[in-house]
């Protein structure tokens, strides 16, 4: 029995674009103000990388939203 399926399985839908174009912000100013780079926050505008947690934790923060409102995991454990 599998706890997990293979993560290639898995959608989260990532809403960092949305929080950011709703601020008026570049790539470039969210890097700013969270200390990356512009790449850094293109890879996970665009679901090539995913952020550490402390990074997911300081976006959050930034936008005033819960983790869980950036990053929604639609993954269903099997009954």
């Amino acid at each position: 029995m599998h706890l997990f399926n293979s993560l290639s399985d898995r959608h989260v839908e990532n809403r960092l674009k949305h929080y950011r174009e709703a601020q008026g912000w570049s790539q470039g100013e969210l890097a700013r103000r969270l200390g990356v780079s512009r790449q850094t926050i293109n890879a996970v505008e665009t679901d090539k990388y995913d952020p550490s947690l402390p990074l997911a934790l300081r976006m959050a923060r930034l936008f005033g939203v819960g983790v869980p409102d950036l990053f929604i995991d639609h993954w269903e454990p099997e009954a």
